[in-house]
């Protein structure tokens, strides 16, 4: 570790009289965390920096942050703390002078097709106050603007009340929502392929049922088979019309089965309920591709995918409606609603103006209300997020943040410094996990992990000032003034991609020809329309391979080993070493312990209370059977079993399958494409759920490089990339561009741009104010011109 001094390591601004002003941590050893003391200043801001894979998210949010929500919890009755997660304690001897942590990460929002940028806010609730209260004519009260809520009749007495004013009252269960009847509140309605349903030709005991799970063996064939609407041994394509009818849409009715009261439903609204009521991504793989398979979304012609009923949609104030509002920007809805001038709604206003000028502020004044949560990058719903805090009045409290310039161009960074110091200048703890220069350059205290990744990381190699990192020689020290140059020469396109009229979401009627065989980079300020450009006219077309950052689709069994096909040749390199099947070295097949069915984990339901997940005693955790186990490949001291090969980072078993007995060339040359892609510090048994975007992507890239020729289209790619990496994947770039690849990256980063043959520069702003091609040549012209918010931060960077 290089060892600052107290004096250096303090800022002159730091004060620190005592550990009351400081958070203390001693002997952190969760992950790779090697005994980690360290002694973090309060009420200040600390950046935490070190290769990805050192320990810089074991110690600041599986830790610190941690073992702050495990003690709040504890505060709660045990009642209260039932229908909490359970929370173990981190491995570490001493943690304290701990304050509230409020975690603010890159998980995207939830995905619940009924959730909008407006309703993860509380910009939507004060909409619509503000709509029962001004609008005309008025549609009722707030619910009554709510696409969640249903609209039900008025049932019950009327009763005339005399009194202070007279006034009609309905006594009963009543409530009346502005949920859309048509689509209930989803904005689009699903037409569905009925050949996808059945086969005509066969009888519901035939299995003609082609719908996943609704077997005639089961509850359904129970149900089916006892309704009495038809006869379940004749084909369907002989059914009359009303029996026709009635298995495909009648609705929910009760029925009587051998004695026993049950609910008979025709499939469709079976299936509505059942499959295309909920988030596609959050259904099981085979669901899912059944649901894709038989649906096809279509804007609602009733509320024109506004989600609300006619009487939401006609209540107005000075001629806009609530879903005029929440389609509008929100950097223009701001300023129409401090044009209202409504002296007796004037807090309301005043809190909802301060909401939406928020979201201006942090660089999202782009968005709309209206825009599906599930639709938001990493960096965009990391930035939602803390439009939550930025008002708050709690002060002492700890942020945390996952690299919060995610997705952020040079020009919004500063806007987003700005607004971390506003949370330390409030009296508040911010630490702040970053790979971004400019980002580190705003801290009180650094401390660095390292000194490399996985088991050679996990250790303080720096605490101290910005200028002390800069001189102690660790790796984020010695690149922290890294500068790309621009290339003395660029590559000649061998052909172009056109792109005429696009006009996806914000783009204005683009044409643009994106030249293909060389490095194509498009950037453009958050919001201008990249994305818009590159998956709504290029992903898609044949040929054209999408890698991105969205989550990855598989159960919570699935990690790197399975995922890119690595596991196969493993397996059948060990069933060959030692005589027997490769299924053996399967945890989902035959070689999976029987007490925890090769999960590593036992699941405990315990009702109402939150699952408890338990490491299995008999594998410890190592899902397969002993007997398994007693299986080598390597040979002698160096043999390894398949439990202890899925617990090797990439590099380590990069090394072990390439050479030796347990050389596996088929397993090798995936491996070293994980290395490639900056992932060797992973372990093979890693679950996927608990990688990063940034991990995400480049491990689909490595599971891509494989295959021949084609376009291939990258999403910040330098998402999570420490600046000692970013040049290893300039190399990467490099190389897939010779093997005869065409590579456009959609990037912020100036490195990159530097680097690349050709850029793609939108804007000239965000919103309504980008979608259109600003600028078309090479970095050394962009440079030069510096006509566009892109060229002049380039021309910094590279000091043009």
């Amino acid at each position: 570790m290089t060892t600052a001094t107290r004096a250096d390591r303090q800022t002159p601004a730091l004060h620190v009289a005592d550990s009351h002003d400081l958070i203390r941590v001693h002997g952190a050893r969760v992950n790779n965390l090697k005994d980690v003391s360290v002694e973090i200043p309060k009420r200040r801001l600390t950046v935490f920096t070190g290769v990805s894979g050192s320990g810089k998210s074991s110690l600041v949010f599986d830790t610190i942050a941690a073992e702050s929500q495990r003690l709040i919890n504890e505060t709660y009755s045990a009642f209260v703390q039932g229908f909490m997660p359970r929370l173990d304690r981190p491995e570490v001897d001493v943690l304290d002078g701990l304050t509230t942590a409020i975690v603010v990460g890159q998980e995207r929002l939830g995905a619940n097709p009924r959730s909008t940028v407006g309703t993860v806010t509380d910009a939507n609730a004060m909409l619509r106050i503000l709509f029962s209260r001004l609008g005309r004519p008025q549609a009722g009260p707030p619910i009554a603007y709510s696409f969640n809520v249903p609209t039900r009749r008025a049932s019950g007495s009327m009763v005339t009340e005399k009194g202070k004013g007279e006034r009609t009252v309905v006594r009963g269960a009543v409530y009346h929502g502005g949920m859309c009847p048509r689509c209930e509140g989803m904005g689009s309605i699903s037409d569905i392929d009925l050949t996808q349903l059945y086969d005509d030709s066969m009888s519901l005991n035939e299995g003609a049922l082609t719908i996943p799970g609704y077997s005639m063996d089961g509850w359904y064939g129970r149900i089916y088979r006892g309704c009495g609407y038809f006869d379940p041994d004749k084909p369907i394509r002989k059914f009359t019309k009303k029996e026709l009818h009635d298995l495909l849409y009648k609705e929910p009715t009760k029925i009587k089965v051998d004695g026993v009261n049950l609910t008979y439903a025709g499939l469709i609204p079976q299936i509505q309920k059942s499959y295309l009521s909920k988030d596609i991504d959050s259904l099981q793989p085979h669901i899912r591709a059944f649901v894709e398979r038989i649906a096809t979304f279509t804007t609602c012609p009733d509320c024109d995918g506004t989600r609300l009923n006619d009487a939401a949609r006609s209540s107005k104030i000075k001629g806009i409606s609530i879903a005029d509002a929440c389609a509008m920007e929100i950097r223009d809805l701001a300023g129409w609603v401090r044009g209202l001038d409504e002296p007796s709604a004037a807090p309301l206003l005043g809190a909802l103006g301060e909401t939406l000028d928020s979201f201006v502020d942090i660089g999202l004044g782009y968005l709309s209300l209206e825009r599906p949560s599930g639709t938001l990058s990493g960096g965009e719903a990391q930035r939602v997020k803390m439009i939550r805090h930025l008002g708050s009045a709690l002060t002492d409290v700890t942020y945390v943040f996952d690299e919060p310039t995610i997705g952020l161009h040079p020009h919004d960074i500063g806007r987003l410094r700005e607004l971390l110091l506003q949370l330390r200048d409030k009296g508040n703890t911010v630490l702040v996990v970053e790979h971004k220069p400019e980002a580190i350059a705003i801290a009180d205290h650094v401390v660095d992990l390292g000194p490399a990744a996985g088991a050679a990381g996990g250790e303080v190699v720096f605490e101290g000032t910005l200028d002390g990192l800069r001189a102690s020689g660790t790796i984020t020290g010695r690149h922290l003034d890294d500068r790309a140059a621009l290339k003395p020469s660029v590559r000649k396109p061998s052909g172009a991609l056109e792109v005429r009229g696009a006009g996806t979401h914000n783009l204005q009627n683009v044409d643009v020809d994106i030249p293909l065989g060389v490095l194509v980079v498009v950037t453009g300020v958050a919001g201008s329309g990249k994305s818009s450009l590159i998956h709504g006219s290029v992903s898609g077309r044949d040929g054209v391979v999408t890698v991105d950052q969205g989550a990855i689709r598989g159960s919570r069994r699935s990690n790197p080993a399975t995922y890119t096909g690595l596991l196969d040749p493993i397996r059948k390199a060990f069933a060959k070493a030692n005589g027997v099947k490769p299924a053996l070295f399967s945890a989902n097949s035959e070689g999976a312990c029987p007490a925890c069915n090769g999960a590593g984990v036992i699941y405990t339901e315990l009702g109402f209370m939150e699952t408890v997940s338990t490491i299995c005693e008999e594998c410890e955790g190592k899902r397969f059977q002993a007997s398994v186990l007693e299986y080598k490949l390597g040979g002698g001291e160096n043999g390894k079993d398949i439990s202890e090969v899925l617990a090797m980072p990439v590099t380590e078993a990069e090394a072990f399958f390439g050479a030796g007995e347990a050389r596996t060339p088929a397993a090798h040359a995936v491996l070293e494409r994980l290395a490639d892609v900056g992932l060797g510090y992973l372990n093979l048994g890693q679950p996927l759920t608990t990688l990063s975007g940034g991990e995400r992507q480049r491990l689909k890239l490595a599971t891509h490089m494989a295959e021949k020729g084609g376009v291939y289209v990258l999403d910040e790619p330098t998402t999570g990339l420490h600046l000692a990496d970013v040049e290893h994947l300039l190399g990467l770039l490099d190389r897939l561009v010779d093997s005869g690849k065409s590579v456009i990256v959609i990037e912020h980063h100036q490195a990159v741009m530097a680097h690349a043959d050709w850029i793609i520069d939108l804007g000239p702003g965000a919103g309504h104010d980008g979608g259109r091609v600003v600028f078309e040549g090479t970095p050394a012209d962009l440079v030069t011109a510096r006509s566009t918010l892109t060229g002049e931060h380039l021309a910094a960077y590279v000091g043009g």
